[in-house]
């Protein structure tokens, strides 16, 4: 069955009181003809007594030289103004019809429109919506029409932001590991991601829950309310081509094992109806996409393999691949990893890292309606806020951005990242209402070294590395940094554009070993995890800051775990 037929049995089962898109099909999918029309109606904000909603209007039949669209609500929602179209309210039942400059509407064009209005109690998605008189988002009985049987992979009528009302899964594992150091108890109750960094992980290695525990016991903790659970897909071919602590098991060809052995595996689990009442965040290949612009080429960043990875484009096809699949799992909310501000943020970064995402989300029959967000600072340590001086700062007759600490980028930290590469990505052709991660399990920067305020007005650096909290020797240094504590605990919608703040990386699992330690996971030694290494062009050059005496990535590192716990900020109670 097409995505477009599947789509459109979303847009028929919408659920009341759910909150956020009526997802529209795609109109230059099979099929398509037999939709007279569809609606995509978005709401972009909401607050307690109101709301702002964007609507578009596919015209998939004769071209109009006027329109109206009509839909009627279910709750007292009542239009108070709007924008682009003549909108017009009778009891529930509202009227969009054009104004006189996007009154022609062509077969297969579009138009947009949008509107404030209040409501109390539920906020529902009108669940038809008529244009002229003829029903959108509903076949008229043409070819892939009402008698093909529904499809249960297509998707579905998510809510806007799943960490809404939601308990999120708390691993049992990590919380043991966590409870068993001393004052661990404080924080082993906070949910972390489950990492699936290899095909054996689907089905446990090692003596530890394989993805069916996992989500069994994500059942048992959701009892009768909402419940989150976050997984991190990682396992591309040629992983992480730019650091070996990261490297994975399948070699930079072997696109075919990535699509049959792992994703297709993952993904007939997570579609199993006995976990549909779960809300499953999935965090997609890490550390991928980004290599592919700042890590090619002529750059001075440039690494071999991560040209290799580029010209076979297995990355693009891998996380095409990946967001198509579990995209069609009607409860699963897919969030694309985007890097960080201490690697994005620089103006030759910003707009290629969002195009080759774009490229990627509509890579092998994956479209943009697959990716539910994006997700920063995966498992990174880059401040959420630097309070104690701003971008647009200027000492000593020169400007913030030229410290060598900021070197030019146009943004201080994780928070100012996330929102303005939302804007980036809609810009590029994702979805207006998609939503932001950010992950804060090890960005806390507190305990005695957290600044106060400013540094002294010397000069640009003084003043930049006497505030900043992120105290690291450079923004590219990520391997088991001395001196980060536990960030921002886990929460819902902490800012605009924010979903929630998440712990996707456990606090606790290493990064990396300080040293080469033979191992059957595929992970290789890199000298960013070594203590001594004095640095790369990627870290302009710097020591690495790692703590010494680590075990291999993602194994249980006690001595940076109660690091984290005695840095944290907020602090511990």
């Amino acid at each position: 069955m097409s995505r477009t037929r599947t789509a459109l049995l979303a847009a028929m089962a919408l659920v009341a009181g759910a909150t956020g898109t009526a997802f529209a099909v795609d109109p230059g999918a099979a099929g398509v003809a037999a939709v007279p029309c569809t609606v995509d109606y978005k709401i972009q904000n909401q607050w307690s007594t109101g709301f702002t909603a964007a609507v578009t209007i596919t015209n998939n039949s004769a071209a109009k030289s006027s329109w109206s669209l009509k839909w009627s609500y279910a709750g007292d929602q009542k239009v108070t103004s709007g924008w682009n179209a003549k909108l017009s309210q009778s009891g529930t039942a509202v009227t969009a019809a054009n104004e006189s400059y996007n009154a022609q509407l062509a077969t297969g064009g579009s138009v947009s429109f949008g509107f404030q209005g209040s409501y109390s109690g539920s906020n529902a998605v009108p669940a038809t919506f008529t244009l002229d008189g003829v029903t959108c988002n509903v076949d008229d009985g043409g070819p892939g029409g009402p008698t093909d049987p529904p499809d249960p992979g297509g998707p579905s009528n998510r809510v806007n932001n799943p960490y809404e009302g939601a308990k999120v899964y708390v691993n049992p594992e990590w919380s043991a590991n966590a409870a068993a150091e001393p004052g661990g108890s404080r924080v082993a109750n906070q949910p972390t991601g489950v990492w699936l960094d290899r095909i054996a992980a689907i089905n446990g290695a090692g003596g530890k829950m394989g993805l069916r525990a996992h989500l069994d016991e994500a059942l048992r903790q959701k009892g009768s309310g909402e419940l989150v659970v976050q997984f991190v897909i990682y396992n591309l071919p040629g992983r992480d081509c730019s650091a070996l602590a990261s490297n994975g098991e399948l070699k930079a060809d072997e696109i075919g094992r990535y699509k049959t052995d792992y994703i297709d595996p993952i993904k007939a689990i997570l579609a199993d109806p006995k976990y549909a009442s779960l809300r499953i965040v999935t965090t997609v290949e890490i550390d991928s996409l980004p290599n592919l612009v700042t890590n090619t080429g002529s750059r001075p960043t440039a690494v071999p393999q991560c040209d290799v990875m580029k010209a076979n484009g297995n990355y693009v096809k891998g996380v095409g691949y990946a967001l198509n699949k579990l995209g069609d799992v009607p409860n699963v909310y897919n969030y694309v990893d985007a890097g960080h501000h201490g690697w994005i943020g620089w103006d030759d970064n910003f707009g290629p890292t969002a195009t080759i995402m774009k490229e990627a989300a509509t890579a092998e029959g994956a479209t943009v309606n697959d990716v539910h967000g994006f997700i920063t600072n995966t498992a990174n340590y880059s401040a959420l806020k630097e309070n104690n001086f701003t971008i647009n700062d200027t000492v000593a007759g020169k400007s913030v951005r030229e410290s060598k600490w900021v070197d030019w980028n146009r943004y201080l930290d994780e928070l100012s990242y996330a929102q303005a590469f939302r804007n980036q990505l809609v810009s590029a052709g994702f979805n207006s209402n998609i939503g932001m991660l950010i992950d804060t399990s090890r960005n806390g920067w507190g305990g005695a070294a957290r600044p106060t305020g400013p540094g002294a007005t010397t000069s640009v650096d003084t003043y930049v590395d006497g505030g900043r909290y992120d105290r690291r020797f450079n923004a590219g240094n990520w391997c088991n940094q001395s001196g980060a504590g536990l960030g921002e605990r886990p929460r819902t919608a902490p800012a605009t554009g924010i979903d929630a703040y998440v712990w996707m990386k456990p606090p606790g699992e290493s990064d990396g070993s300080s040293k080469a330690i033979p191992n059957d996971e595929g992970k290789g030694f890199d000298r960013m995890c070594d203590p001594t290494y004095t640095g790369n062009p990627r870290n302009n050059n710097n020591m690495s800051g790692a703590l010494p005496d680590a075990p291999v990535s993602g194994h249980w590192f006690s001595a940076q775990f109660r690091q984290l716990m005695q840095n944290a900020y907020p602090p511990l109670s």
